[in-house]
């Protein structure tokens, strides 16, 4: 472990991880919480999202314009956001201003009021939210995605909860939720910058020693991938097309081989599907592929936005260069790949605010900090066997496939499988 990170565990639970960068002038401090979208029971999806919400609108010591005020008085930002397996607050500011940082976010996460009226104004908000998603098909296509590879499952439910079910939760069901979940013993106080652990340790004793401390547990249901079909139609001018199949947890031992192999595909302009379908064929703006990984399983998936006639081509573009994966692999792409990812890590441990999300993010995951270098040694490690491996395993799997828009021409579900098998 670096020797400018410490990492020290309160009595009520709360960990606490801090990286010192003394040739900066600013901090990032925030709360990250094992609460997200997946521990929703199925008559609350949503609720995650709409607690992050609320948390802003008050709390006992401060009001929604006192919240933005104090902050920006400063010259810092606070923001939060909610996901399918946590929940962040966070803020940066000057290197002076570390104890409002943690004031503000200790007071978001043990304080919020939930107040009535303010529930009921904030509640038309995310109502908006949820229906600007909606016109935004990209997004809508990621929701169908997601609910056909976990269908019935909470991991397969929007982060933001539905229309109906946001728009009729009581506050009763957002304040159980809350008591349940924003204890000290599931949350992460991680901050990165220009100050010393104990500075940060004085802090955390002053602000967090309120409030419920022990976790009540693992409440999130084992993931199942199911795989299948799934598919809207609407009048836009492009389909909206993602194809899948069961990826890696974080645990995995072949996790950072399906990250290389994920960049190799589809993660930049010199990617095989940038290169293939858009520069040489012209059939999309935008198509790409990706990792998503949980606790207990993962995805990998691929995007592409196309037209309603150039979809016949892109759909067998596409599953030939799956089909070439596991055959042949360059040293020279491999190695642009390993590169292309260990420039990511490496490039934002030079920002407090990915710095402190990324230590709480693995303290969550791993119960430790990765340390870079042992991130970019397995990076390193991954060879062409292994990208063939990973390609093996993974699209031998069932597939998934979202289409949205005018889909008239997407090839039939049976016939994308027979293609990729």
């Amino acid at each position: 472990m670096s020797e400018t990170l410490r990492i020290t565990t309160l009595d009520n639970g709360l960990r606490i991880i801090s990286d010192e960068m003394s040739n900066v002038e600013t901090a990032s401090a925030g709360v990250w919480i094992d609460a997200g979208a997946r521990f929703e029971a199925q008559n609350v999806n949503g609720v995650s999202h709409m607690l992050e919400h609320m948390t802003f609108k008050g709390t006992r010591k401060r009001s929604a314009q006192a919240i933005a005020e104090e902050i920006e008085d400063v010259g810092g930002h606070i923001n939060a956001y909610t996901s399918r397996e946590n929940t962040a607050y966070y803020a940066k500011v000057l290197k002076d201003d570390l104890g409002l940082a943690v004031d503000m976010v200790a007071d978001l996460v043990q304080n919020a009021t939930l107040d009535e009226e303010e529930l009921e104004r904030e509640r038309g908000v995310i109502l908006q939210e949820i229906n600007q998603a909606q016109d935004t098909p990209d997004d809508v296509v990621f929701d169908l995605f997601q609910d056909a590879c976990f269908p019935d499952q909470a991991l397969g439910r929007p982060v933001l909860g539905t229309l109906d079910g946001v728009g009729q939760m009581p506050r009763t069901d957002i304040m159980a939720y809350m008591n349940d979940h924003y204890r000290t013993g599931d949350m992460v106080l991680s901050a990165a910058g220009n100050f010393q652990h104990d500075q940060l340790l004085e802090l955390a004793n002053t602000h967090f020693a309120q409030g419920p401390s022990k976790s009540i547990g693992d409440t999130q249901d084992p993931a199942k991938y199911v795989g299948g079909d799934i598919r809207e139609s609407r009048d836009t001018e492009q389909v909206q097309l993602l194809m899948g199949f069961e990826g890696f947890s974080y645990h995995d031992d072949e996790f950072y081989a399906a990250s290389v192999m994920s960049m190799l595909f589809g993660g930049g302009m010199s990617s095989r599907l940038f290169q293939e379908v858009r520069e040489k064929r012209g059939l999309v703006y935008s198509v790409y592929s990706f990792v998503s990984a949980y606790a207990d399983t993962g995805v990998f998936g691929i995007y592409a936005g196309t037209g309603e006639n150039d979809v016949k081509e892109l759909i067998p573009v596409v599953c030939d260069e799956i089909g070439k994966l596991d055959q042949n692999v360059s040293a020279e792409e491999l190695n642009r790949a390993k590169a292309q990812l260990k420039s990511s890590i490496l490039m934002s441990l030079e920002s407090t605010s990915s710095r402190a999300e990324q230590m709480a993010r693995q303290l969550m995951i791993f119960g430790r900090p990765i340390p870079p270098e042992e991130a970019v040694a397995k990076i390193e490690a991954v060879d062409t066997g292994a990208i063939q491996t990973v390609a093996a395993r993974i699209f031998q799997g069932t597939p998934t496939v979202a289409a949205l828009g005018p889909i008239s021409n997407v090839e039939d579900f049976a016939k994308i499988e027979a293609r990729l098998n």
